[in-house]
């Protein structure tokens, strides 16, 4: 983890710890040939060119996004194997943009509904490469996705409009608890209803050859069986959450926000360049505060603005000097990094290289 940082950043600004990214990248990529899953990482989690490289070059069959404009910022990245995990409702851009980019990548769409399947085959009928469909499937998050007896359904519309059914996905966010028993809860959760899901259509006579799952959090209770594709993206960097739930150490965490105490108003408190404009506003019952800080466990982001993050020390704690620059690692990285222009990458105290978010503000 980087700490102490670097001297004489401008702050805020993220830094990367290249050690340890690396070490986050292979540590999964060799459990992914060892035990025998295909791995499809989310790339929302960091919107960048050489982190994608470097996912793909350890083996990654692919890369997951959120967006038509994540898609469209890595396919013009060289990025060619690309999955929108999520159920895009197309219309008229979107539909010119999907039919833009299924012409220059080999892409996979999720779809939940009968309609946003009809939609898309209209979308993308006479495009030069064919666009598979994966079925999202609620596997207990509550969020998007049909029951598994539902994915025949659609399927099986899908399919009746022209379109390549590959197979099923979910996203396993009932994961983020306070224990391990959650997180393979939910990993049971989501290899009974993704293995229900497939095996329907597999019934109706169609493909289901991918059946993909995986967060952060559920990936490491992978258990050989029904899920054979993972797709987790916040484990390059790790965050504060990733360390409150246990699925990494402080010797994980490969990306902080550095920030500069800019008032030190009492012997318990001091003040910090940085706010939600930052490292974002996400909360959580797992965490204290708004971050967490290696130099000052026990202390917590007790207040947040725009720009200023208000520290709490407790009793007896000595709190750092006027200037000096303090390390705050988020508690959801993914927003931090949509907000930032560029990630400092650091290697023994030294800032190596500047990495631009390229998927920065692809929200659409």
């Amino acid at each position: 983890m980087v700490t102490p940082l670097p001297d004489g950043l401008a702050t805020p600004a993220l830094v990367v710890d290249l050690d340890v990214l690396d070490r986050n990248i292979a540590r999964l990529a060799e459990a992914s040939r060892s035990q025998g899953f295909a791995l499809r990482p989310h790339a929302k989690a960091h919107k960048c060119a050489q982190i994608a490289d470097r996912q793909l070059r350890a083996g990654a069959r692919g890369l997951s996004v959120a967006t038509i404009s994540e898609a469209e910022a890595f396919a013009r990245l060289g990025v060619d194997d690309l999955f929108i995990a999520y159920p895009v409702w197309l219309d008229a851009d979107k539909t010119q943009r999907l039919r833009r980019l299924a012409d220059h990548a080999a892409l996979s769409v999720g779809v939940e509904s009968v309609e946003g399947a009809q939609r898309l085959a209209n979308a993308v009928r006479g495009s030069a490469r064919p666009v598979e469909v994966l079925v999202e499937v609620d596997s207990g998050s509550h969020r998007t996705g049909v029951q598994p007896h539902a994915a025949a359904e659609v399927g099986k519309a899908a399919a009746d409009v022209g379109l390549h059914v590959a197979g099923v996905f979910t996203f396993p966010g009932h994961g983020y608890g306070h224990d391990a028993q959650a997180r393979e809860r939910a990993a049971r959760d989501e290899e009974r209803t993704l293995g229900e899901a497939a095996q329907a259509l597999r019934d109706l006579g169609l493909d289901a050859h991918v059946v993909s799952g995986g967060s952060t959090p559920t990936v490491g209770q992978w258990q050989p069986g029904a899920v054979n594709e993972l797709r987790p993206g916040v484990y390059v960097f790790n965050d504060a959450t990733q360390l409150a739930i246990g699925t990494c150490g402080v010797e994980d965490l490969a990306l902080v926000a550095a920030a500069t105490v800019i008032s030190v108003p009492a012997p318990d408190r001091f003040v910090l360049d940085v706010g939600s404009k930052a490292i974002g506003s996400d909360r959580s019952s797992w965490v204290t505060g708004h971050g967490y800080l290696p130099q000052f466990p026990q202390g917590a982001i007790a207040g947040l603005w725009e720009h200023h993050a208000v520290v709490r020390l407790p009793d007896g704690v000595r709190g750092p000097r006027l200037g000096s620059v303090v390390a705050v690692v988020p508690n959801h990285i993914c927003t931090p990094v949509n907000l930032a222009d560029e990630l400092l990458v650091v290697r023994d105290r030294e800032v190596i290289d500047r990495w631009q978010v390229s998927a920065r503000g692809a929200n659409t």
